[in-house]
């Protein structure tokens, strides 16, 4: 099989970003993002997915995170719908319930070429240290505008912040990967359309 790899590079007046994302992987990752818990999140994304991702962002973190974390979203998404390549023979959807001591996350994903981003969440603090929580959602539409998958994210219940956002990055790696995985039934690509 072809490897399922993206190199993508995006230059902004307020980012510079290198991502390189691997599909089929081994869970490694080589993280300089400059927000730190985004690092962590990407971190696990990419263990919980079996990826192999590598990202060297420079931002303007100075103003606050919302820049960079944005960008990468856009970066990832667009290194996922390059490395998916015709999408012939994959499974197409994907769902995970990921626990996390008190919460409970769900996340489901079609590989549809249509970009829509459900967001089920309620976070009981603004922030977790220096990250603002309204960045994961920023981070999750534009992940899903560029990767152009509907993206379905609900966090059933919960009350520790960090807990919740760790939950939904774990579930969308176990649904993501499920999507992209191949089934040896699948003929072409699985929609009576004949394209994704």
């Amino acid at each position: 099989m072809t490897e399922r790899r993206a190199k993508i590079e995006r230059n902004t007046g307020e980012t510079q970003i290198k991502l390189d994302f691997t599909i089929d992987g081994e869970g490694k990752s080589e993280l300089e993002t400059g927000v730190p818990f985004l690092t962590h999140m990407l971190d696990l994304f990419t263990k919980h997915g079996h990826y192999n991702l590598t990202v060297d962002a420079n931002g303007d973190t100075e103003v606050d995170d919302h820049h960079t974390t944005e960008d990468i979203g856009i970066v990832l998404g667009q290194a996922i719908k390059e490395a998916l390549g015709d999408k012939k023979g994959i499974r197409r959807y994907g769902n995970a319930f990921v626990p996390m001591d008190d919460t409970l996350a769900q996340v489901v994903v079609d590989l549809s070429n249509r970009p829509h981003l459900e967001f089920r969440a309620e976070f009981p603090k603004e922030k977790v240290g220096t990250f603002d929580t309204e960045l994961v959602h920023e981070f999750m539409w534009k992940l899903a505008l560029e990767a152009r998958m509907n993206l379905h994210i609900i966090v059933h219940y919960g009350h520790n912040t960090h807990h919740m956002i760790e939950a939904v990055f774990k579930a969308l790696a176990r649904a993501l990967d499920e999507a992209t995985s191949i089934d040896d039934r699948v003929k072409g690509v699985p929609s009576t359309k004949g394209l994704l």
